[in-house]
């Protein structure tokens, strides 16, 4: 087994989850480059298929006719209307014969989606949670995961927002509360041979 510093250690029990890593997401501006964000990710995916761990690829897309978006009464609502489907495609890069497709029509991917079953059956209590946005996808299904006693990774290299006060404030304030925080790097060398 690899040394690692942080005594980080990732067994058969971990996942790697990564949240809106499609191609209408990644076209917007964030803190740190889509680009970067989206090879991290790769490269994640890469390690774990290497060591047959479970990548669960989450994604956000809505009906054509736009009914299942949300509608709550807020100060700053969602899109009006459905994005066209090319928003919700997972790079070629990324995507892999054999991970988990998750469709999200929510912020976090717990809600209204299969993700517990698929990392349940899988006997799946750690996983490692990257993608974009920070403090909206990533964030919420963060904290679902933690409340349903989920162990959790964040490699903050691997994770993106649109506003930066926002990617400091869950790295500085939420995230070491609720789990690790370290680098797409340690993740790797954390993972079991």
């Amino acid at each position: 087994m690899p040394a690692d510093p942080t005594g980080l250690v990732l067994g058969e029990d971990t996942a790697l989850v990564l949240i809106d890593l499609q191609t209408g997401i990644l076209a917007r501006p964030t803190t740190r480059p889509a680009a970067e964000v989206l090879g991290r990710g790769v490269a994640l995916a890469a390690a774990f298929r290497a060591h047959r761990l479970p990548v669960v690829l989450v994604k956000v897309a809505w009906s054509p006719d736009g009914g299942d978006l949300p509608t709550a009464n807020v100060d700053r609502p969602g899109p009006a209307a459905a994005p066209p489907a090319a928003f919700s495609e997972i790079p070629a890069e990324l995507a892999a014969l054999g991970d988990v497709v998750v469709t999200k029509r929510h912020w976090g991917a717990f809600t209204g989606t299969e993700l517990d079953l698929q990392l349940r059956r899988r006997g799946i209590h750690r996983i490692v949670l990257a993608g974009i946005s920070t403090s909206v996808g990533v964030e919420s299904t963060a904290r679902t995961a933690w409340e349903l006693s989920y162990d959790l990774v964040f490699p903050e290299d691997a994770t993106a927002d649109t506003d930066p006060d926002s990617h400091a404030h869950t790295f500085g304030k939420i995230f070491p509360r609720i789990g690790r925080v370290t680098t797409t790097d340690e993740v790797i060398a954390a993972l079991r041979p």
